[in-house]
Formats: C-alpha cells, structure tokens, sequence
C-alpha cells in the first residue's frame, strides 16, 4: 500500500481529485492511504496568516517559514521514512522513473508551494524538489496530483489489467504505439487491417515499428537517446516504406 500526504493552503483541491476516478478506487480498495494537511492550521496568528511579503521589495507574497516548518516536521514524525519533496521550479523535471522510484519506497510527502515560492530557510528540511517543466503554476498541488496519479497506478492491483503499466509511453523511453477501437470505419477512415489479423506476431512488430516512428517523429529528444537493435532499424525502414505506399501493414 502507498502512503502520502499533501501539505497545502488548499486542502480542497487534492481531495476533490482523489474522490475520483482511478484514485478514489484506490483509496477504497486499500491501496492507497493519504493525509492531505492544510498548512494554515500551524499558522501562529488568528487569521491564520501563512504569507508575508519579500525582505528586498518585489512583487508577490512568499510562504512564512513558521507553519510550513513546522507542517513538514509533524508530517515526518508520522512518516518517518518517507522523502519530503517539494513542488517547484528548481526541481528535477519529473519522468516515469521518478515514479517508480517513489512506488517502490511506497511513501512520500509532497509540499505544494505557492505565491513567489517558500522561504528559502524551509529548504533544509526538504530532501528532494521536482517541476513538472518549464512552465509556472499557480501552486504545487496540481503538480503534486499529478505525481500521486502517476505513482499509484503503478501499486499492483491499482489498474485493471496488470500489463498495462508495462506497455505505456515512456516505460522503454518510448511512446506508445496509436490506439484503435470500434467501428472499424470512422468518417472513412479504416483501422489499420493488421490489427484485425489476429495475428498477435505481426501485431507486436506493427505496434513496436508504429513507436519507434511515433518517438522518432514527435520526441527526437527522447529518439536520440535510444540504443537501437537491428530488427529495430529493420522495422523502421519497414514502417517507412509502408507509409509511405499508405498500408500501414507490417508484415
């Protein structure tokens, strides 16, 4: 079972997504346990202030240190083992192995920032930071759903079928091959006949040429960076020529 917990100024907005979909059944079967901690109730003043505005002028409020401190160490001492890491633009860009480096600890604690950022003497008791990419939030908690999402589909028995997790985007540093489903004709548009075969053989080297091609042609980045075989090279050229000539059907 994974076990979280959300340190934010708004509790609302993580529990609202975790009463639904993939996340809520886990929840009900057990396989997740998460705390969501509203930061303001460590707030050391009666209207619950968490926010002061930045020591040199500029625009925009910055986190007290006060509650968020003191928010993190309480949420420690009930995880003691588990990573504290906050949500930010200094962090290391998320990716399918940070996800399942969490899954396999199976407990971690996300801190959502917010306004300017935090204090900066909040950071010694963070021990890790990650950023969804280079691009601004309003705050961390949509950056921190996302890391729950990611990380509890991969908890066995989270998802229907348990192969799904190994045959996804990024899981070989590959995107997936494209999907089909019914009608087999759509605005004239036919599925790719092999997948109607039945021959599961052709299937697997049509759907392993079609993302080879789809990673080549949308993420060179990620293209680059893999160590292709042979019978890789030999399904590209295949899935080329086939385009090419409009089949679509590697045999």
């Amino acid at each position: 079972m994974l076990t979280a917990e959300v340190l934010t100024l708004f509790p609302q907005m993580i529990w609202s997504a975790l009463g639904e979909s993939i996340l809520a059944r886990a929840r009900d079967k057990g396989l997740l346990d998460i705390d969501v901690t509203d930061i303001r109730d460590f707030a050391h003043d009666r209207h619950r202030v968490c926010d002061d505005s930045p020591y040199g002028g500029g625009a925009g409020m910055v986190m007290k240190p006060e509650p968020l401190s003191e928010a993190i160490e309480v949420a420690k001492a009930r995880r003691p083992d588990a990573p504290v890491i906050l949500m930010g633009p200094r962090g290391r860009c998320f990716e399918q192995s940070i996800a399942r480096a969490l899954q396999a600890k199976g407990r971690f604690i996300l801190v959502c920032g917010h306004y300017e950022g935090v204090d900066e003497r909040v950071r010694t008791l963070v021990d890790d930071e990650i950023s969804l990419g280079d691009f601004v939030l309003t705050g961390g908690e949509l950056a921190a759903l996302c890391i729950i999402d990611a990380v509890t589909r991969l908890e066995p028995g989270v998802l229907g079928n348990s192969a799904s997790t190994c045959h996804e985007s990024f899981e070989e540093g590959l995107l997936e091959h494209p999907h089909y489903t019914r009608p087999p004709v759509f605005r004239d548009e036919r599925v790719p006949p092999i997948l109607l075969s039945g021959d599961h053989a052709r299937i697997a080297r049509w759907r392993r040429a079609q993302s080879l091609r789809v990673t080549r042609e949308r993420r060179p980045d990620l293209f680059s960076k893999l160590t292709l075989t042979k019978a890789d090279l030999a399904l590209l050229s295949e899935a080329d020529s086939e385009e090419e000539g409009g089949e679509g059907d590697i045999q």
